[in-house]
């Protein structure tokens, strides 16, 4: 089995330069950030500091990459996606492994339809509690990467690769019988807690000690669950009752990524969360008042910040 020796990383956000970090640790030659532009001139030139250490992590211009990366981690914002999938281009070869830490419900395919299906693997991290400012990243728990094919009941050679070196280098991982399953489940809870998070301005604190908080997290988790059932996916409540478990370990003063970029003044995901949820509901005759609100106060809130 081959072992994945050469990682590249599209997006320095809170979760690219947290798993840039670990890797860096593990074998600093193994890791390297695309960036191109002022971005990239920017990211050499300060690198990330994650936890108080400062990584000077290598930035490949994306036209000139020289060789492919066994290993492509995409962890950028959802409406930088289309220029990251241009971007990777050239680090992308015949063997390589392309994995989403994205949120939402759709990054895998998008991805897929440009370089092969065959070549990508699906997953989401559970539990990350990354506070950033700029080229800073701090956080306690570096939560769960879930991570495989669309069905694991057997693991595929490329998900043991991945399983090997991701043990290797520290980063905590798992691998679900159904990723799509998991996938909706995530989805489900950033629906919720960013969202409420962003209206509230809130920390995870609240959401851990405050009933009305958690309603209103709730309501929004639930038209997910509605949704779910006609996209030919299994969610419950219990699957609410068990988001409460990893809530309660993330540190009480972290923010969601949601409420980062609204404090921050930049672009949300609410698109692709109440976006998508009032979108589907349509499509499936479902109702999402909540969502619906979530929406239009979440965009508000966007336009007063880039207007201030």
């Amino acid at each position: 089995m081959k072992s994945i020796k050469n990682v590249t990383i599209i997006g320095a956000g809170a979760l690219g330069a947290a798993y840039a970090g670990l890797l860096y640790d593990r074998d600093e030659k193994s890791v390297s950030f695309i960036a191109a532009g002022e971005r990239g001139e920017r990211l050499r030139r300060l690198g990330v500091i994650v936890n108080g250490r400062h990584y000077p992590v290598p930035v490949l211009d994306p036209d000139k990459i020289d060789r492919p990366a066994d290993l492509v981690i995409v962890a950028v914002k959802n409406h930088h996606l289309d220029q990251a999938i241009g971007e990777m281009k050239r680090a992308v070869g015949s063997e390589t492994i392309l994995l989403s830490v994205m949120n939402g419900i759709d990054s895998e395919e998008r991805i897929g339809a440009v370089y092969g299906m065959e070549k990508v693997l699906y997953a989401v991290n559970v539990g990350i509690d990354a506070l950033r400012e700029g080229n800073r990243v701090t956080y306690k728990n570096q939560g769960r990467l879930l991570f495989g094919e669309v069905r694991n009941m057997v693991r595929t050679e490329r998900v043991r690769r991945v399983k090997e070196f991701f043990d290797g280098a520290g980063i905590v991982s798992d691998v679900p019988e159904d990723m799509v399953r998991t996938l909706w489940w995530k989805f489900m809870i950033n629906v919720g807690i960013n969202q409420a998070s962003a209206v509230l301005g809130a920390p995870y604190g609240t959401f851990q000690t405050e009933p009305e908080a958690q309603a209103l997290m709730e309501s929004a988790m639930r038209e997910v669950i509605g949704l779910a059932a006609p996209a030919g996916v299994h969610l419950t409540v219990a699957d609410v009752d068990n988001w409460y478990a990893v809530l309660d370990s993330l540190n009480p003063s972290g923010k969601t990524s949601m409420l980062q970029d609204v404090e921050a003044g930049r672009k949300t995901e609410v698109e692709m969360f109440a976006g998508r949820v009032v979108e589907l509901g349509r499509r499936y005759g479902v109702p999402t008042p909540v969502n619906e609100r979530l929406l239009e106060r979440i965009r508000g809130l966007e336009a007063r910040r880039r207007g201030a």
